[in-house]
């Protein structure tokens, strides 16, 4: 995930997105938890500054941004430096994995799907939050983030790209949560290991 200038420089107007959109916020967090259920040992692949980690339970994560990361520490969370690509975990270490709004980061996508695969235990899952480029708000993200602060370096996918992506790998079962209030644009995705 080497998509962080923007984290790096502006991780408070990140962390007051959430209080500016509490509502929307809250609908991510209870289709996340819905997912999750109550499984535990759960990683988070792009932690960022917690903000869904907390909620769910989650204790540890990944987050190559180091002030993403510190604000994410300050809760009481667990951080390590490092990228998507390259996880610093023993292979069948977690019951699951979330990558919540950071596949559009990443550099190599199918690695860090690879990764994800590699650390999770077997019968565990993968949760993966999205915006569908194909939806009207992943084309409207599309447009805008030449001037976004956040999403001028990202690149958005469809459900069917992610979804391919996660069968090469050896993922399967797929379940679909869209996330009230974003018009079926902002979804998560459950995939299951063997």
């Amino acid at each position: 995930m080497s998509n962080i200038k923007s984290f790096e420089k502006y991780s408070n107007e990140y962390e007051e997105w959430f209080e500016n959109n509490r509502s929307l916020y809250q609908d991510e967090v209870k289709s996340l938890k819905k997912l999750v259920g109550n499984t535990q040992n759960g990683l988070e692949i792009g932690i960022g500054t917690g903000r869904f980690a907390l909620p769910i339970g989650i204790k540890i994560g990944i987050e190559p941004s180091a002030k993403m990361k510190d604000i994410a520490i300050s809760k009481g969370l667990k951080v390590l430096g490092g990228a998507a690509e390259n996880l610093p975990f023993e292979d069948n270490m977690f019951d699951f994995a979330t990558m919540t709004n950071s596949v559009c980061f990443v550099d190599d996508l199918l690695k860090s799907f690879q990764e994800a695969f590699r650390v999770i235990k077997q019968n565990g899952f993968l949760i993966i939050g999205f915006i569908d480029k194909d939806s009207k708000l992943g084309v409207e993200y599309q447009e805008k983030s030449k001037r976004s602060k956040f999403y001028l370096d990202a690149k958005f996918y469809s459900t069917d790209e992610i979804i391919t992506l996660l069968k090469r790998v050896g993922f399967f079962g797929f379940e679909l949560e869209y996330v009230e209030n974003t018009r079926k644009s902002f979804l998560f995705l459950k995939s299951f290991k063997p």
